[in-house]
């Protein structure tokens, strides 16, 4: 009896959207029957705000700028002729780009074709770029590329390492909108020194990501780069794969970014529809406030059954938790909202935690993800009756039904099969349904005073750590307590602080500071000594 209860609720609240190629499935999710005529009001003002939104308000008011990622797959949709034509005059420059890159026209400095290419950026500049990347990735792909995402100098080496004798066929596209990011200046100052220790300029293999007159900007034009693709104010980092920073390396590694566009076009006109039973990213934030009561109560767990889709939990945690993620509400009310966000590929999360999201504490949600298609061509039939893919398909089904005998909810998305289409579709399918969960809780879903709060405090960790430094090198020869080099320099109160920074510079070559340990870590020494 509570199959056939299921199977009528699953006719009741199973969703179609041909023209996008998705199914989206809300019928495991216990809201009430009276639900969505409750949540009316909240959704005409997440209506009206997103038709704000992309008509070009105002919406970072901390940055006083617009959001307009949307008019990236739509550009007469822009609220300025301006901004239509630099978004299409940007496109055909990305698509020119990469077709003199693919036909060898543009070479590298030893005049081979450009084989490689290594993306260097930060947040939105490289996880979206990672996930469309790896999802499309085949083996005919003319460029293969890599990522510098961080500022780990082990990473840095890693990845240089993988590259090889192929640097010299290596194009650097570094992406900062500022053009000041810490990370990603590391990063290309990193990869500027290996070119030049191999007797190649950097210059000649590098392509600009960025605003207009940015620090970087004008860095790239002054040392003569191959190229630089312009970074709007209007599209945040988090949002702005469908803008030159996606694009450019989608094309250049020989993804369709039209198809791609397209997609995401074709699911924005899906999503602009104001009856939120036909509006599949209007039914993902009203799911997302059910089982989170509005308060962030449940965390979301997202579980693509695809390999491809392995990233996609990743880009989501900076999608949804930087945009959702704020302490206080459009009316400068202290709520601490957000959604946390985490995830791993099926059917291998049955082998790491589905033990716990079935039996341990009911405190999510799950998102299956479900791809119909398993590969191009025929599989091979194991055991005389089922393909491994059928396999994957039948521990998704299974997984979802122990989820579900034990009252742990979850949405499922389908789509027939990967590829730049459907990718563009799921981009722009969360991107909406983000902005309107976010007027739903009253948050604005544009700006990150939290990230910006830890640029700044690094930039005074930095500032503690050259003090304590040139302290001990003026006094080269003697040994010091972390209090008493705090003391030395002004700040005892950043004994703490100085005692993590003393400790990671004697564990390293690169400062001549030598660790005397003593009785107790706190009362070792440190002294300059070359």
């Amino acid at each position: 009896m509570k199959r056939i209860k299921e199977w009528e609720r699953y006719n009741e609240y199973l969703s179609f959207y041909p023209e996008i190629g998705l199914m989206v499935d809300i019928s495991r999710m216990r809201f009430p029957k009276n639900y969505f005529d409750q949540m009316e009001p909240l959704m005409e003002k997440a209506y009206q705000a997103m038709n704000a939104l992309e008509s070009g308000a105002i919406a970072n008011p901390d940055e006083k700028r617009m959001v307009g990622h949307y008019w990236l797959r739509a550009p007469d949709l822009a609220p300025a002729r301006e901004i239509t034509r630099e978004i299409q005059k940007t496109l055909q420059a990305i698509k020119d780009f990469s077709k003199k890159v693919h036909a060898g026209k543009i070479k590298s400095q030893k005049g081979k074709p450009f084989s490689r290419m290594l993306i260097i950026g930060i947040g939105g500049s490289a996880l979206g770029p990672q996930f469309v990347s790896d999802a499309l990735k085949t083996s005919r792909d003319p460029i293969k590329p890599y990522f510098f995402d961080n500022t780990d100098p082990d990473g840095f080496d890693r990845v240089l390492k993988d590259i090889g004798g192929a640097l010299s066929e290596t194009m650097s596209i570094v992406i900062s909108k500022s053009g000041g990011t810490i990370e990603t200046r590391n990063g290309m100052l990193e990869a500027k020194a290996t070119y030049q220790a191999k007797g190649l300029r950097f210059e000649k293999h590098a392509v600009a990501i960025t605003r207009v007159n940015s620090d970087l900007d004008r860095m790239a034009k002054k040392e003569g780069w191959l190229a630089r693709f312009p970074m709007w104010d209007w599209v945040g980092g988090r949002t702005s794969e469908t803008s030159a920073v996606g694009l450019l390396p989608a094309a250049i590694q020989g993804i369709d970014i039209g198809e791609l566009l397209e997609g995401a076009r074709l699911c924005d006109e899906v999503t602009r529809k104001k009856d939120s039973r036909v509006n599949p990213s209007a039914l993902l934030a009203l799911m997302w406030y059910h089982a989170k009561g509005g308060h962030g109560n449940k965390d979301m767990v997202i579980l693509p059954y695809k390999d491809r889709l392995q990233l996609f939990p990743k880009y989501l945690q900076q999608l949804i938790m930087e945009s959702l993620g704020k302490e206080r509400d459009l009316n400068g009310q202290i709520v601490h909202q957000g959604i946390s966000v985490y995830g791993n590929k099926g059917s291998t999360d049955q082998h790491a935690y589905a033990q716990q999201l079935r039996e341990g504490v009911n405190n999510c949600f799950i998102t299956f993800i479900e791809v119909l298609r398993d590969r191009r061509g025929r599989s091979l039939m194991l055991d005389g009756k089922a393909t491994s893919g059928d396999y994957l398909n039948a521990f998704l089904q299974g997984t979802r039904r122990a989820l579900s005998e034990k009252d742990r909810e979850s949405i499922t998305l389908t789509i027939k099969q990967i590829d730049a289409r459907s990718v563009g579709t799921l981009i722009a399918l969360y991107e909406r349904a983000v902005g309107f969960y976010a007027s739903l809780i009253n948050v604005n879903a544009y700006h990150q005073p939290g990230v910006e709060a830890g640029k700044k405090a690094a930039g005074l960790v930095i500032e503690l750590q050259t003090k304590a430094l040139a302290f001990l090198k003026k006094e080269k020869g003697k040994s010091f307590t972390t209090e008493e080099i705090a003391s030395a320099i002004g700040t005892p109160e950043e004994a703490e602080m100085a005692f993590k920074l003393l400790e990671h510079a004697a564990a390293n070559v690169d400062h001549p500071i030598k660790k005397i340990p003593g009785d107790s870590p706190f009362l070792s020494q440190y002294q300059y000594h070359e």
